[in-house]
């Protein structure tokens, strides 16, 4: 009974839209964009530029494609950053609040009937990364913009912390979905303001609390948030939250490991997995995604960028488990060339890595194969990480060892041995 088909369900994920209102062609390529600070853009088109965040042409593509592929879903998570990157003087409260609310009824305009989950990015605040542990003039403007998504309670902790959680309501599972959407830019290691706090916002313990009533209740729950747990695959030895705060998170997800059927985050930009190990690194707990961005912005000095993205992932109605993804992108210096926005399967998981779903066993199994030495399949791997930016762009020494240490160790110590083993290795 479980593969009958008609218990598979669909949900689509977006993230990092970061909108440039100010983006137009503009023969001064200093003057295209005020996200690229100054720098020439380096090839503008209508649908964007490597150089600069994304104008609004490039979102509404994203979002008429979903529509228009009349792709039936149950939900939609967005795990967040709306506004543009630019220095904090060039925008306020005022205007970080008129571009979430605008990325929002952009949004509804397109879904009017859809369950939307979003999660806030530390792009979602001004001064940016500067989330407060209590209520504040941007949690209660977009509690209001995301009214007719949440319910009463969700919008109540909202208010106060940035987070939320609720049931996705199904009348065909004997049980419902929670949905779990965390503030996790409170713990982001540029936020001054927690600083010294141990349970910034009280967010720990009442996460805590809910996944203790969830396992009760025999719940599934997905985790969403914008900022990952774990360790940035780009780099050596950090992580994105500090560090402090990330051992707590990966405490608490493996105790409740059973209850927790996904976690989802953004804010890399890049295309990622990991998969939460036990203590003793030999079962795999839980599956992670990180889905890449729709701004195809980077910064001069970055030699690899990403082509917009978005995603769609199918899960099994009666346990919430997740069975596949389909990555969808946008060519983007094709799009520009034919002014044209044509989206495209980049991608389906299991196909692309040959294994059976979206299960921790089957990530930890794709783990081990790009782990092997010379394997072709990690250098799949690292062009969907990048959105297929450029083909040319290899990943292998130091390179390839934070991929790899990063996709299976998400605590201090697993990783930090993960990247000694792959040093003396070499």
């Amino acid at each position: 009974v479980f593969f009958r088909k008609d218990f598979f369900f669909y949900f689509w994920h977006i993230s990092d839209l970061h909108l440039d209102p100010t983006y137009h062609i503009n023969p001064d390529r200093t003057k295209v964009c005020s996200s690229s600070k100054g720098v020439n853009a380096s090839d503008p088109g209508p649908f964007g530029d490597f150089l600069c965040d994304s104008p609004y042409q490039l979102i509404l593509s994203a979002f008429a494609f979903m529509k228009d592929s009349e792709q039936q879903v149950s939900f939609m998570i967005w795990t967040g950053d709306s506004p543009p990157h630019v220095p904090v003087r060039e925008l306020s409260t005022k205007l970080v609040i008129d571009i979430i609310g605008n990325m929002s009824s952009t949004i509804r305009h397109f879904f009017p009937d859809l369950q939307v989950f979003p999660a806030l990015g530390n792009h979602d605040y001004w001064p940016q990364d500067q989330l407060p542990v209590t209520t504040s003039e941007v949690y209660n403007a977009v509690a209001d913009f995301w009214k007719p998504w949440l319910t009463d309670d969700a919008i109540s902790t909202f208010r106060k912390g940035g987070f939320y959680t609720q049931l996705l309501q199904s009348n065909v599972s004997s049980w419902p979905l929670r949905i779990i959407s965390l503030n996790t830019n409170l713990y982001y290691s540029p936020n001054s303001v927690t600083v010294n706090i141990s349970d910034p916002a009280n967010q720990l313990a009442w996460l805590e609390g809910v996944l203790e009533t969830s396992s009760q209740k025999k719940e599934k729950v997905y985790v969403i948030g914008h900022v990952p747990v774990g360790y940035l695959p780009y780099a050596k030895n950090i992580t994105a939250l500090r560090e402090y705060y990330n051992e707590r998170l990966v405490k608490i997800f493996r105790k409740y490991s059973h209850v927790i059927a996904g976690q989802f985050f953004g804010h890399t930009h890049r295309d990622s997995i990991m998969v939460l190990l036990d203590e003793k690194g030999n079962d795999a707990l839980n599956s992670l995604f990180v889905a890449p961005a729709v701004t195809p912005v980077k910064n001069v000095w970055q030699t690899e960028s990403n082509n917009p993205g978005v995603r769609l992932y199918q899960y099994n109605l009666l346990d919430y488990s997740l069975l596949d993804l389909w990555q969808f992108y946008l060519d983007l210096r094709d799009a520009n060339k034919k002014n044209e926005s044509n989206w495209k399967l980049e991608y389906i998981l299991t196909k692309a890595y040959g294994v059976e779903d979206l299960q921790p066993g089957s990530l930890y199994e794709i783990a081990k194969q790009l782990s092997l030495p010379h394997s072709r399949l990690f250098e799949q791997y690292y062009s969907n990480f990048i959105v297929s930016y450029d083909k040319t762009i290899v990943c292998e020494g130091g390179c390839k060892a934070c991929q790899i240490c990063a996709i299976q160790y998400l605590d201090y110590s697993s990783y930090t041995a993960c990247i000694s083993r792959e040093a003396a290795w070499r």
